[in-house]
């Protein structure tokens, strides 16, 4: 797996701990705030899916062309750019074509993900998950 461009940086402030916010700041609360968004964001389905293609590929991608990669309703790919677009992950840029042509491209933000994307590859590539069995999940 290549590592990206901007993963040793990415590691560096994890590590340096240079933006660690006191607990009970006011910067600590809204950290949190916006880590609950977020999370709460990727939890939705198919949402990791989608970033994952922005974060970790090059340039814009169309409608139809995410369609075929990750495999979902048409519906439910519109609510997740929607919702993308929305918080800043993604742009939108619309042509007057015919037939409509519609680009979707990161931005920076989502582009910062991409070394989180790239350690959770790692992470996949040293361990396996054990298989959930119908009974563990009934519990």
């Amino acid at each position: 797996m290549v590592e990206p461009p901007n993963a040793k940086e990415f590691l560096e402030t994890i590590l340096s701990n240079e933006q660690a916010r006191p607990p009970g700041s006011e910067q600590a609360a809204i950290d949190n705030q916006t880590m609950s968004a977020l999370l709460n964001l990727l939890g939705k389905k198919h949402t990791i899916v989608i970033l994952h293609q922005f974060a970790t590929g090059a340039g814009p991608l169309r409608f139809s062309e995410l369609e075929e990669v990750v495999d979902i309703a048409p519906n439910t790919l519109s609510n997740r750019l929607e919702e993308l677009t929305e918080v800043g992950l993604l742009t939108r840029k619309a042509y007057n074509e015919i037939p409509p042509r519609v680009e979707y491209n990161a931005t920076e933000k989502a582009q910062d993900l991409a070394p989180v994307f790239w350690y959770l590859g790692v992470w996949t590539e040293r361990h396996d998950l054990e298989p959930v069995s119908a009974a563990d999940r009934r519990r």
